[in-house]
């Protein structure tokens, strides 16, 4: 998915689809045109986007960096 104004090809994460954090992409996938066709096909999404998803979670206390929450399916998680 894109995020920036499309300039960052990103790996975002959600929490009951709510986005609050991302990893970048490596540089490679941007030459992936399968990658980036389904990138287009996403929400784009901007800072202040994650800014006020984020803050809504923390005022929840459901932000999972902040917060230490009970998973529903743990074994759903990777090993890592």
């Amino acid at each position: 998915m894109w995020y920036n104004k499309g300039t960052l090809l990103v790996l975002m994460y959600f929490i009951n689809g709510i986005a609050f954090t991302f990893d970048e992409c490596e540089e490679s996938l941007y030459y992936d045109s399968e990658i980036l066709e389904m990138a287009d096909q996403e929400l784009r999404y901007e800072p202040e986007n994650l800014y006020l998803s984020s803050f809504y979670l923390i005022d929840e206390q459901c932000h999972p960096l902040m917060f230490e929450l009970e998973l529903e399916n743990p074994e759903c998680l990777p090993i890592d």
